[in-house]
C-alpha cells in the first residue's frame, strides 16, 4: 500500500508545485474586492492627487482600465505611492498587485527584484528643456550652454557622449534631486535642463508660461516605461499585458470611449473581437468576454489617454513621437486579437 501511496503523494506534490500561479493574484484581488495599484507619489501627467484626494494621470488610467477589466468598475481601486527603488518591496510582499509607475525597464530591475516588466506603455528618453528665447529647435543646435542635470552617472554620461559626438560643448550644473532642477531653471541658474522627457514635461507645466519653453524632440537615451508585476504569476502578467494591448488595439481600430456602444453591430471582425461580440478572449485570462470593452469604456483608447494627459488642453502639450502608432511612425502596436 505504501509503495502505491508514496508515488501518488509525490505526484500530487509535483502537480501542486507546477500548477500555474494563474489565479493567485486575480483571486486575491477579487476576494479583496478592489485592485491595489502602486504609483508615483507625484508626477504631473502620470500620477497626481488633487486637494480632494482624487488621483489622475496616464498611469492612473492604466490602473483604472485594469480594474474595469476585472470588475467592470474602474473605481474599485486603491492607489499607494512610492519613490525610487523602494517601490519594488511592496510588489514583492504583495502589498500592491501591480506597479503602474514611470520607472524605466532595465536589465537590473527586470532581474533582481523578483519583478517582471510587462510591456512598454510609454517610450521616453533623456531630453532637453529650453526657453524659446534660446532660439533652438533641435538638440543638435545646442552649443556652449549651461545645463542643469541630476546627479546620476547615466545622465551625465549621456550628456558627455552626446556633446562629444556632436563636437559641441556644455557646462553642467549638477543637483542631487530632480526636484531641484525646476527651481534652478526657473531661477535662471542654467539655460537648459536635461532629464527624462516625462520629468521635463512635469517641470514645463509648472512654469508661469509653458508656451515660452519647449522640450526639444530628440531623445539621447532610450527608455521603455510600463507596468511591473511579480515574476511568479504568468496569468496575472497576461491580464495586465492584454489590458495595455487592448487600449492600443482600440486606437488602431478606431474604437473610442465615445463610439464603443454604437459599434456592437459593426461588421469588422477586428472590432467584433475587440468588443467581445465575436470570440471569447476573456475566459482564457479568467475574465469576462467583455473585459476589453469594459477597459475601453472606462478610460478610452491609447490616443484618448495620451491626449487627456499630454495633449493641448494641458497647456504643455507633448508630441507623441515614439508613442504614436507604428503606422504613424511610432513604436506602438498590438499583437492581433484572434
Amino acid at each position: 500500500m505504501n509503495h502505491i501511496l508514496r508515488p501518488l503523494l509525490l505526484l500530487a506534490a509535483i502537480l501542486t508545485l507546477t500548477l500555474p500561479a494563474s489565479a493567485q493574484t486575480l483571486d486575491t484581488v477579487r476576494e479583496r474586492g478592489f485592485l491595489i495599484c502602486g504609483s508615483s507619489n507625484s508626477l504631473a501627467g502620470f500620477a497626481q492627487q488633487d486637494v480632494d484626494g482624487r488621483w489622475s494621470g496616464f498611469d492612473v488610467d492604466l490602473c483604472r482600465a485594469l480594474a474595469a477589466g476585472i470588475f467592470g468598475n474602474p473605481d474599485l481601486i486603491e492607489f499607494r505611492s512610492y519613490r525610487g527603488e523602494a517601490r519594488f518591496a511592496p510588489l514583492q510582499t504583495g502589498a500592491v498587485d501591480v506597479l503602474m509607475r514611470n520607472g524605466a525597464w532595465t536589465a537590473g530591475r527586470d532581474s533582481k527584484f523578483g519583478a517582471r516588466y510587462v510591456v512598454p506603455s510609454f517610450f521616453d528618453g533623456q531630453a532637453f528643456l529650453v526657453p524659446q528665447s534660446l532660439g533652438v529647435v533641435s538638440a543638435y543646435e545646442l552649443d556652449n550652454v549651461t545645463i542643469c542635470v541630476a546627479d546620476r552617472s547615466g545622465e551625465l554620461a549621456a550628456l558627455d557622449e552626446f556633446f562629444f559626438s556632436n563636437q559641441t560643448s556644455f557646462t553642467e550644473v549638477v543637483y542631487e534631486e530632480e526636484s531641484d532642477l525646476a527651481v534652478a531653471y526657473r531661477s535662471g541658474l542654467c539655460q537648459v535642463v536635461s532629464a527624462s522627457g516625462r520629468q521635463l514635461q512635469a517641470i514645463r507645466r509648472e512654469l508661469t508660461d509653458p508656451s515660452q519653453h519647449r522640450i526639444l524632440p530628440e531623445r539621447i537615451t532610450k527608455e521603455a516605461i510600463g507596468p511591473v508585476v511579480r515574476d511568479d504569476d504568468i496569468a496575472w502578467f497576461e491580464i495586465v499585458r492584454w489590458t495595455v494591448f487592448t487600449l492600443i488595439a482600440a486606437e488602431e481600430a478606431g474604437v473610442t470611449s465615445l463610439n464603443i456602444d454604437s459599434l456592437t453591430a459593426a461588421r469588422s471582425p477586428v472590432i467584433r473581437r475587440l468588443l467581445g461580440v465575436e470570440g471569447d478572449y476573456g475566459s482564457g485570462l479568467g475574465l469576462r468576454a467583455t473585459f476589453m470593452t469594459d477597459a475601453i469604456r472606462a478610460v478610452g483608447n491609447y490616443s484618448e489617454l495620451y491626449d487627456r494627459h499630454f495633449g493641448p488642453q494641458t497647456g504643455a502639450a507633448m508630441l507623441r513621437g515614439q508613442n504614436a502608432l507604428y503606422s504613424n511612425g511610432g513604436l506602438l502596436y498590438s499583437p492581433p486579437i484572434m
